[in-house]
Parts: structure tokens; sequence; C-alpha cells
């Protein structure tokens, strides 16, 4: 990662454990700091983190998806205070998230 001008890297699942991983470990020994990080997500997981049923995922639920919102905000708050990177946030669309969820989470 040293000798080219970037480089673009998928570091694992999650910015508790592999985002963490990445920066605390192979940053810190290659000696190394990213520029950015690029933090995707989905509506599906964020409505699955908010309380939602897995069985019910596709259906619209504003309050679960609120919930779910509120931690990604925690993930990117770490990435940018914790570990003081700029963070992007990509959203992995799919054709089950309603135009209120679209809008919600914008």
């Amino acid at each position: 990662m040293k000798l080219a001008d970037y480089t673009i890297t998928e570091a694992g699942f999650g910015s508790d454990l592999g985002a963490e991983k990445f920066i605390d470990i192979k940053c810190r020994n290659a000696g190394i700091k990213p520029d950015a990080v690029v933090c995707v997500a989905t509506i599906r997981a964020l409505k699955y983190h908010g309380g939602q049923a897995k069985e019910e995922i596709k259906t619209e639920n504003l309050e679960a998806l609120q919930k779910g919102i509120k931690n990604l905000n925690k993930h990117l708050d770490n990435l940018k205070n914790v570990f003081g990177l700029n963070v992007i946030v990509a959203i992995n669309k799919f054709d089950t998230d309603t135009d209120a969820e679209i809008e919600l989470l914008s």
C-alpha cells in the first residue's frame, strides 16, 4: 500500500471490528493512515439493527429505521472522532426500500 498512489481495500464487516483491526493493526504496522473511509449501509440492515424482525425486513418500518440510523451514526462518530478519518457513507439501495425510508435516511 505504500507504493501505490492510492489503494482501495475492503477491511471487513463493521466499523467496530473490521475497520478497527485494519486501522489499529495493519495501518499502524505499515506506518500509514487512510485519507478516508467508506461506510456502506443498507436500509435493510439499519432496520434490523433498529429492532425489526428479519422476516419483516422488506416491510416499511420508519421507527426501526430511525433506531438503526442512531446505530450507524455511532459508527460514523467513532470513525470520525476516535480514528480521525474522513467518512463517506454509501447506501446500497434495494428495490424494497420505500421512498419514505430513503427520505428519512437522506
